[in-house]
């Protein structure tokens, strides 16, 4: 379905329609967890802050983190939930470059 016939649904929690251009793997959300989620206003992703929950949590918002992400924050466009959505991988990859290096 074409963006400009698309109703943007996003910020309405379970109600949302998640389009399909923006389903799959969210590497920002996998590689900046609960920075992510706070962003995003995803709270589940402080779950990471729970021993033996972190790793797993990782995988969890790589997998789910577009979905949650649109349901829980109003977004413009498709365009826009995806532009913002890579400046948040860009930056995880920083992240985790530095920390290797350091």
């Amino acid at each position: 379905m074409a963006e400009s016939q698309f109703e943007n649904t996003s910020g309405q929690g379970s109600k949302a329609v998640i389009p399909q251009e923006i389903r799959g793997w969210n590497w920002g959300a996998f590689l900046l967890t609960f920075i992510w989620g706070i962003g995003n206003n995803v709270w589940i992703s402080l779950i990471g802050f729970i021993p033996g929950f972190s790793i797993p949590m990782y995988f969890v918002l790589g997998v789910k983190g577009n979905k949650w992400a649109w349901q829980k924050k109003k977004w413009d466009s498709i365009e826009h939930f995806k532009r913002t959505q890579r400046k948040w991988a860009n930056w995880g990859l920083v992240v985790w470059g530095v920390s290797l290096v350091i």
